[in-house]
């Protein structure tokens, strides 16, 4: 597969068929991911293979209420712990998890709640020793240290195309980050940048939605004009 049409159709893939993904499959796509930048090339991310079951359903349960806190935000038309947002509203909203939770609890469940079943999960850890965060001290919400981490991530989402494997980078689990630490080893330098579920896919999409590049581009400005060509598509 070319790059493009890698770049184009690499899709959030929730959805796996009943198949394991072996290890030689596993280490071929980590072997290409680590080549992702990361800030002084420090690679300051580790990764926890989880294939002890009692571990995966350790974090199923971590993930479920997260997962109903950001339907219940949704529903009230939030975007889930935005670092922007009306703090009541948000807090009204979520009072109505219990509801989503119990609506789930009535059907077979989705993504989330078979999430110990994935093929492979990854829980990705950054090493705090290891991010250059030059907005660690600024009185706005820190999220530069993320750059030296999330290539990795989107890496090995690319590389798994490759082998006709998908998945999604989901970060739910780390609401609950300090009650996993002893779980999975983790020191107080240590945090949870997501976790990975990865498979064979029982879908693939191939041409995705997303906005044009003069929705989101503009010149000189924010409210410069658009920067918009007749090559766009």
């Amino acid at each position: 597969m070319d790059l493009r049409t890698a770049l184009r159709s690499t899709a959030a893939i929730r959805s796996f068929e009943e198949r394991a993904v072996d290890d030689v499959t596993l280490e071929a796509i980590l072997e290409t991911a680590r080549f992702a930048p990361s800030g002084g090339n420090r690679q300051g991310w580790r990764v926890i293979i989880v294939k002890d079951d009692a571990k995966r359903t350790r974090l199923r349960d971590a993930y479920l209420p997260g997962w109903y806190e950001y339907l219940a935000q949704g529903a009230a038309g939030l975007v889930p712990w935005a670092p922007v947002t009306d703090l009541a509203q948000e807090a009204s909203a979520l009072a109505q998890a219990p509801m989503f939770a119990a609506q789930a609890a009535e059907g077979p469940g989705g993504f989330a709640e078979h999430l110990d079943k994935a093929p492979v999960l990854l829980l990705l850890i950054a090493d705090l020793r290891y991010l250059a965060a030059v907005d660690r001290d600024s009185a706005r919400y820190s999220f530069i240290g993320g750059g030296s981490i999330y290539p990795f991530a989107w890496s090995v989402l690319l590389a798994a195309r490759e082998h006709g494997i998908g998945g999604v980078l989901t970060t739910m689990v780390v609401r609950s980050e300090d009650e996993l630490r002893s779980t999975f080893g983790m020191e107080s330098h240590h945090a949870i940048a997501g976790l990975m579920a990865l498979g064979y896919p029982t879908f693939q999409p191939t041409k995705l939605r997303r906005a044009k590049v003069s929705a989101f581009t503009t010149i000189d400005s924010l409210n410069g004009d658009a920067f918009e060509t007749q090559g766009e598509s």
